[in-house]
């Protein structure tokens, strides 16, 4: 693992030293998909390490925000990868990516109205 994979995802510690459930399997393959991602890209390309940047903040939030990981669970188990795909590990991600804007996107448009009691 490079100190520049560390420099370009400050969470990466925090993520792979986080323990799950032993039931926890899918959080266990999202880790595994993370650190076989951050480790893989080309440090020279800024669209990788943008792309690994964005992943590593959105595997933070999933450890510690609970509605985030409820959701993105459901929807990690709905991604279906064509057997042609020879970059599986990348639509992985991709899906991942998508799944976070989604989420945010619909966050932001409920807006929680407080009761006063």
């Amino acid at each position: 693992m490079s100190s520049m994979v560390v420099k370009y995802c400050p969470n990466y510690y925090k993520i792979t030293e986080f323990e799950f459930l032993d039931s926890d399997y899918i959080s266990e393959r999202l880790v595994g998909f993370y650190k076989k991602y951050v480790c893989s890209i080309d440090t020279n390309n800024t669209e990788e390490v943008e792309k690994a940047t964005c992943v590593d903040k959105i595997i933070s939030k999933y450890i510690d925000d609970y509605a985030f990981r409820k959701e993105m669970k459901k929807e990690l188990l709905q991604i279906k990868v064509k057997s042609s795909v020879s970059n599986v590990l990348k639509v992985i991600i991709d899906n991942i990516i998508k799944i976070f804007e989604r989420y945010k996107e619909d966050m932001t448009r409920k807006i929680y109205i407080a009761r006063w009691i």
